[in-house]
């Protein structure tokens, strides 16, 4: 999977994308992610990339031609590349939409927006999808693309060493993850259930699968009520 951003801040990214398993990950080549400086694509004095709105109105909105620049460039360079806007405007992002885009697209380009956003004739006309990570608002898209890289990226083929982990993992099926525990199995009087510690794989799975149920109708009603929805429809 290769993975693009534009954006006005390319520092922004040097110490996240090289941490953890997503460094790893570029380290394996198992995602390649390019940086573009929009800054480069501009041809207005002093490296301009923003201006105020006509009609007026308060903050500066991103300009197209930069914008326009950069997405060719990126275009002719990479075949099949699919252009994602992080936006509080776009589609509410989730781990189904994550792994959709990890087995359909090869490569991804993020445009940050900045300010007040992007001209509304780049969402128009050059981008393919807009994305919102939730309802609320970031000082620029940055942010949101590192969410959206991260979670993309865990449904990628060896990223994460064992698949089992994100098969188990919160969400799928509209449900939340287990429980977890590790060692001490006492800790002063707080226990760890005793099926975890019976050996009894079987009974484990069992506990673990009821747990999930119960857990999601306990803390997300939303989620447990879709999958009440799934399950009737596959019975």
């Amino acid at each position: 999977m290769i993975f693009n951003i534009i954006t006005l801040f390319p520092d922004f990214f040097e110490t996240p994308l090289k941490s953890s398993i997503i460094g790893k990950s570029i380290k394996n080549r198992k995602i390649k992610v390019n940086i573009y400086n929009l800054r480069d694509f501009t041809p207005y004095k002093h490296k301009q990339c923003d201006d105020k709105p006509y009609g007026g109105g308060e903050g500066m909105v991103m300009m197209i031609e930069p914008i326009y620049n950069a997405l060719k460039f990126v275009n002719e360079k990479w075949k099949n590349n699919y252009v994602i806007y992080p936006s509080p405007q776009g589609e509410l992002f989730s781990n189904k939409k994550a792994k959709e885009l990890a087995e359909n697209k090869k490569v991804i380009t993020f445009l940050c927006g900045h300010y007040e956003g992007v001209d509304n004739r780049v969402i128009e006309n050059f981008i393919d999808e807009e994305i919102s990570i939730g309802d609320y608002i970031l000082t620029g898209g940055e942010v949101a693309t590192l969410v959206l890289i991260d979670a993309i990226s865990r449904h990628i083929k060896g990223v994460v060493q064992k698949k089992e982990s994100v098969d188990n993992d919160s969400l799928n099926n509209y449900l939340l993850k287990y429980p977890q525990y590790t060692r001490p199995a006492d800790f002063k009087g707080l226990k760890v259930p005793e099926v975890l510690l019976s050996g009894n794989h079987e009974e484990i799975k069992k506990w673990r699968e009821e747990m999930r149920i119960k857990v999601t109708k306990k803390k997300r009603k939303d989620l447990y009520k879709k999958f009440k929805k799934e399950r009737c429809k596959s019975e």
